[in-house]
């Protein structure tokens, strides 16, 4: 900063706010000097508006021409506090700037009122320090100059005018885009981020233009300023020419934009409408999909009625199916019965050799056996052909009943490996005697003498059978899969 500080130590309130934020007509300036004496005292005469209300931390300072902020002032005072609110003396103030603190060069410079905000409130004309006599000197030397700056100072003013019109209707222009850019917003809240960016590139381009039109005031405040004065002005004048073309070039950016935005929101339309026949389509199919839905629960309920139907038939049939496995169970203890009588049968006629009451009643034996066997194979056919009916009851089942109870299916298969027969219904076949000779052995058909010993011939016949560990029950070697069966029912009991 080029400012010197006076005698109080303590720094003024200033701001970075710009030149469109103060209010320069709130304190007016009276009786400044067009040239100050250097070297001598300076006071400094103002007048309050009513529109401003004096604060203990107002000052008035002295500024250079062509300042932006009030930070960049040269020196300052503290703004005396008014007397009174309703005095009129206390509108007009005075403060007084000692020659030490003054500036020494030939610039202009102006006095401002700042509040306690840092925000300016009044500036005076511009004034220059030097000596009257140079003015005079320089007024009479330089008439014909002064007439010629003053001559391109009124074409700089309407440059400035026109320039002032451009700006205008940039403004108007910039305010169609936004109405535009705000359309856009509401038919299209994706783009929303677009078009944010947009508007924040408009605000930069209105503070640009904003920060264009101060400089052009200040322009106009430095309109008295010589020859070095008017070409900062035609500087100015240059940067403003490039301001508008960049403005130009960043309008058609925004057409271009906008454009871009209706041919989305065209897209946009047209994939909505292909939604909304997919959506009817999809409504049609859920109808479909219900009236079929419909039709499946009404075959539900008429498979549920046939599965009654089955169940009732399942039980009615594993009911026969366990009469006759009883009847079974029965025709096996009797036929085991008879196995025991005949084995024992058979010990006492080797161990009394009494082989003549032993044929016959062996043949009574195995006639009856025979018959037990005809009948057996009666109760199996018939368990056969009941088996087959179940199998193709169970078939039927799973296909038409698919929630039948998990236990259903399994009672059955264990009745049905019933059917097949009892392991202790399977017994020894004996050999039809009443025609062999009794030293004939009857598992091998080995005939011996007469002769032979009673214990060599029963070591023989012995030799073909396998003796269970259990009950003393003999059973034939070349029937072993039934001897293991028999072994295995006496593990379960």
């Amino acid at each position: 900063m080029e400012a010197l500080l006076n005698d109080n130590s303590e720094e003024p309130p200033t701001s970075i706010a710009l030149l469109d934020s103060c209010h320069f007509s709130q304190v007016i300036f009276t009786t400044v000097e067009k040239f100050y004496v250097p070297g001598a005292d300076v006071t400094c005469h103002y007048t309050l508006s009513q529109y401003i209300k004096p604060c203990k931390k107002d000052w008035v300072g002295i500024f250079r021409v062509g300042w932006k902020t009030t930070r960049e002032y040269y020196t300052f005072m503290w703004a005396p506090s008014p007397s009174g609110p309703d005095n009129s003396d206390a509108k007009h103030q005075q403060v007084l700037f000692k020659a030490y603190y003054l500036p020494k060069d030939d610039e202009y410079y102006q006095f401002c009122y700042v509040d306690h905000d840092g925000i300016v409130r009044g500036a005076s004309v511009p004034f220059q320090f030097r000596a009257e006599a140079e003015d005079d000197m320089l007024v009479v030397t330089t008439q014909g100059e002064v007439e010629e700056i003053e001559q391109q100072n009124a074409t700089l003013q309407q440059e400035n005018q026109k320039l002032k019109e451009n700006l205008t209707n940039l403004q108007k222009q910039n305010e169609d885009l936004q109405e535009k850019l705000t359309a856009a917003q509401e038919k299209a809240k994706e783009l929303e981020s677009k078009v944010h960016l947009l508007q924040s590139e408009t605000m930069e381009l209105q503070r640009t233009q904003d920060l264009q039109v101060l400089e052009i005031s200040s322009a106009q405040t430095e309109l008295a300023v010589v020859t070095e004065t008017n070409v900062k002005l035609q500087r100015e004048n240059q940067d403003l020419q490039k301001s508008l073309e960049t403005l130009k070039s960043s309008h058609e950016k925004f057409d271009l934009q906008l454009n871009f935005l209706k041919t989305e929101i065209a897209q946009l339309e047209t994939q909505n409408g292909a939604k909304e026949a997919e959506l009817h389509q999809i409504k049609e199919e859920n109808k479909t999909v219900l009236s079929a839905k419909d039709q499946l629960e009404n075959k539900l309920k008429a498979t549920l009625d046939r599965m009654d139907q089955l169940q009732a038939q399942v039980q009615s049939q594993q009911q026969e199916v366990e009469n006759l496995q009883e009847a079974d169970e029965a025709k096996s203890r009797h036929l085991k019965q008879l196995k025991e009588e005949n084995r024992q049968m058979n010990a006492t006629v080797l161990r009394q050799q009494k082989y003549a009451d032993l044929d016959k009643k062996l043949e009574e034996k195995t006639l009856l056996l025979q018959a037990l066997q005809k009948e057996k194979d009666d109760l199996e056919k018939e368990n056969q052909r009941l088996k087959q009916k179940n199998e193709e009851l169970m078939a039927y089942s799973p296909e038409v009943i698919p929630d039948m109870p998990p236990g259903v299916p399994n009672q059955l298969a264990e009745n049905a490996s019933l059917l097949f027969g009892n392991p202790y219904s399977l017994i020894t076949e004996l050999p039809d005697t009443s025609l062999e000779p009794m030293k004939k052995c009857p598992m091998c058909d080995t005939v011996f003498p007469s002769d032979i010993g009673e214990q060599q011939y029963m070591s023989h016949v012995r030799s073909h059978l396998l003796e269970c560990p259990y009950c003393e029950e003999s059973f034939d070697k070349s029937n072993k899969q039934v001897y293991e069966d028999h072994i295995y029912c006496h593990g379960l009991d």
